[in-house]
């Protein structure tokens, strides 16, 4: 049936499950994966309506279809930002507990109840996994898992070799922490200097196809050589290709590892 036809279809994209676990998302695969398909056959039907010619009407399809897909995308990019920009303050808290006296569940505990999310829920769900008899450290592996984050692990791993070595968590946590705030504070410094070659780079991407569009809608006759005659095919294939290593090279110049 169309249920088990839409789970196979799920099934077919490789951690489709982690991303949707990722991303917070309470939405089923197959039940957004059935959205984007309503939403690429609105788009088409829509495009039929309006007398939008047949050639069209696949490229509508694809744009509707894509919303969904898109919104779980930006849900995730979000989700996994705030959790970056969040961490340093969670390890400065657990760090404080551990000062206190505290065991580090008990400092992931407090992590928990002391800030928001999404970074509240990971540790929560760290601490009710130990309260189960998980292991912490297998806990936590399982929480980098679900977030996909460097620094994250750099957490896991001095925790990790901490048990087995001993030392002072507290002072490797606070200074991880301010690792990771020097990082930022470059990172946006970075940012603000190639901002103008990041605007740059949408213009010159975005310019031909609003041409294109424009032409279309001014003198359609004019574009159709560029699908209705063999050179125009070949043209087309060229620029698209062009445009990809254009904006492959642009983003190579302007993004900068920190």
């Amino acid at each position: 049936d169309k249920k088990t036809l839409l789970e196979g279809l799920a099934r077919l994209v490789p951690n489709l499950e982690r991303y949707f676990e990722q991303a917070d998302c309470h939405i089923k695969p197959p039940t957004l994966l059935a959205i984007a398909l309503a939403l690429a056959g609105v788009g088409m039907t829509g495009s039929w309506l309006a007398g939008i010619p047949i050639y069209f009407w696949p490229l509508t399809g694809v744009v509707m279809g894509s919303i969904p897909l898109l919104w779980l995308w930006n849900k995730r990019r979000v989700r996994l930002k705030t959790f970056a920009a969040q961490l340093p303050d969670a390890l400065e808290l657990v760090a404080r507990a551990l000062r206190a006296g505290h065991s580090l569940g008990a400092g992931m505990h407090v992590v928990a109840e002391e800030m928001p999310s999404p970074i509240a829920d990971e540790f929560q769900r760290v601490y009710d996994e130990q309260n189960f008899g998980i292991p912490l450290e297998e806990a936590m592996r399982s929480m980098t898992e679900r977030v996909p984050n460097l620094d994250l692990r750099f957490f896991v791993t001095s925790v990790a070799i901490q048990r087995q070595t001993g030392g002072d968590l507290a002072e490797i946590l606070v200074k991880i922490g301010y690792v990771i705030r020097e990082r930022y504070r470059i990172l946006g410094q970075v940012k603000a200097l190639t901002a103008e070659g990041r605007l740059s780079g949408i213009v010159l991407i975005a310019l031909p196809f609003l041409l294109f569009l424009v032409m279309l809608h001014i003198k359609p006759d004019y574009v159709q050589t560029l699908w209705t005659h063999e050179t125009g095919r070949k043209m087309s294939i060229f620029a698209l290709f062009m445009q990809v290593i254009g904006a492959a090279a642009i983003k190579k110049i302007v993004d900068i590892k920190v």
